[in-house]
């Protein structure tokens, strides 16, 4: 059954898109189509594909290694290097020999945000990224994405119901939801 139809955009190098929309308009449908995670009905997604990296609700993070092993871990995944600054950038630097299972949901989300500094991924697919950050996390997150991952090139879709702080298209998706199918179909379910 689709959710949305006819959502259409384009970004270059250095763009961003946010989506924005009600719960359970489609916004974690789309993202996960764009990276691959699910096919779509019809049409398709180009660009994407091994350049995207996507992070949902998830931190994808072990309790047992430390901050610095979860990223070091992320690092050898991908093949890259950890840079040294992003325990500062995502305010981990008092954390790096901390088990991860022993960080608040605050702490856990920017652990799990820090790997997308270290993963390499050209384009961003963001999943409610700030869920469980406190003001000033929002905010280093943000210059995260404006000044170094946007300011580099990258690209970055992201949906969320708060302001970022970044200048950004808005894409709403209220127009694409897909029409609701006849009595009986598995909206029904929930009338």
């Amino acid at each position: 059954m689709p959710v949305l139809t006819e959502v259409s955009f384009r970004l270059a190098p250095g763009q961003g898109l946010v989506l924005r929309g009600a719960n359970g308009i489609g916004k974690t449908t789309l993202l996960r189509t764009i990276a691959g995670l699910q096919p779509p009905l019809s049409g398709g997604v180009e660009g994407a594909g091994e350049r995207a990296g996507y992070a949902s609700h998830a931190d994808g993070i072990k309790p047992a290694l430390t901050v610095a092993e979860t990223l070091r871990f992320w690092a050898d995944l991908y093949r890259t290097d950890l840079p040294e600054d992003v325990f500062e950038l995502f305010d981990l630097a008092d954390l790096r020999d901390r088990p991860a299972g022993t960080l608040s949901a605050g702490q856990g989300r920017r652990l799990g945000l820090a790997r997308l500094a270290v993963i390499g991924r050209e384009v961003l697919l963001l999943d409610e990224p700030t869920v469980s950050l406190d003001a000033s996390s929002v905010k280093r997150f943000a210059a995260f994405l404006r000044d170094r991952h946007l300011a580099r090139g990258g690209i970055a879709v992201i949906a969320t119901h708060i302001d970022l702080g970044l200048d950004l298209p808005t894409l709403d998706l209220t127009p694409h939801r897909a029409a609701p199918e006849a009595p009986g179909g598995s909206d029904a379910a929930f009338l």
